[in-house]
């Protein structure tokens, strides 16, 4: 059986999906020009002219009819894919011996890689083209807040960079829990049952705690640029209404994007280390159980 990772599953039906990544990079691209229409919108309004809302309009129907063709297109492909890759998992898992318990779980982890591809990656591409098209556009209105933006990238570059490797730690550790489950329900031993998801808990604190403390700085940096932004825009004296509401909302934009790409650099920690897991043997998991547990006390 091929190696189960995003890239392989990406190069091994690429033409599948290369259709649907074409449908969300041009619904992401076409959303980035709202805030600077709207605002031209208003603008023209305040002149008496009913032009830009009509290229609003037009904005909208575009983008109404590309994400609807997506999330058409998306479900019918990864469903297929997903139909592909598991029994050949199952089959392949089940010539090597590994337990059922083991084939269980790995097969409700390979969900994880399909509910990402079809969930998750319109909402990274369009968190990656929101922060880069916003950026450009704010560097066009007002070059101060552009490099106020700069630093809020920065520090969640650093954060993450940092915190990275805790964070694949802690995930080697629930699923390494996660493997057990069946084998602990099997059991029919109370204890053995209420130790099992007692771990699991914990598990899901640790990552928990760790992501809440990651918010925690980031939101500081979040607060400043906002509260920077309209002190600038009003000290730099811009007269044009329709043209400050753009600047604001590409702030509002962009901050939204940012926070969000934390979340799916977690996700793809998560997937490279099930990746890994997929292609391990049994046995060394087994053995790394005892250890994953004794790494909560």
């Amino acid at each position: 059986m091929q190696k189960i990772s995003l890239k392989h599953i990406i190069l091994r039906f690429k033409w599948r999906i290369a259709f649907t990544f074409f449908l969300i990079i041009a619904g992401a691209s076409l959303n980035i020009f709202f805030p600077l229409v709207i605002g031209l919108a208003i603008d023209g309004l305040l002149a008496g002219s009913y032009e830009g809302i009509y290229h609003l309009g037009l904005l909208g129907g575009l983008t109404l009819v590309i994400g609807t063709a997506q999330r058409f297109y998306d479900t019918r492909i990864y469903a297929g894919i997903y139909c592909q890759i598991a029994p050949e998992m199952v089959s392949d898992g089940q010539s090597k011996g590994q337990p059922l318990s083991t084939i269980s779980a790995r097969s409700a982890l390979l969900t994880e890689f399909v509910e990402f591809l079809e969930n998750s990656l319109p909402e990274v591409v369009g968190a990656i083209i929101g922060v880069v098209g916003a950026l450009l556009l704010i560097a066009s209105l007002n070059f101060t807040v552009f490099l106020a933006c700069l630093g809020l990238l920065l520090l969640i570059m650093v954060i993450y960079s940092v915190t990275g490797k805790f964070n694949y730690a802690l995930n080697s550790g629930y699923n390494d829990q996660l493997e057990h489950q069946v084998i602990a329900l099997e059991s029919k031993n109370k204890d053995v049952v209420h130790r099992h998801f007692g771990a699991l808990m914990r598990w899901n604190i640790k990552l928990s705690d760790l992501e809440t403390s990651n918010y925690l700085v980031i939101w500081l940096g979040v607060i400043a640029l906002l509260v920077f932004t309209p002190i600038t825009v009003i000290d730099d004296g811009v007269l044009q209404y329709g043209l400050v509401f753009s600047l604001l909302m590409y702030v509002f934009e962009y901050i939204e994007s940012l926070v969000t790409c934390p979340i799916f650099v977690q996700q793809l920690i998560r997937l490279h280390e099930i990746s890994k897991r997929l292609s391990c043997d049994p046995v060394a998991i087994n053995q790394s159980v005892e250890l994953s547990n004794s790494r909560l006390n």
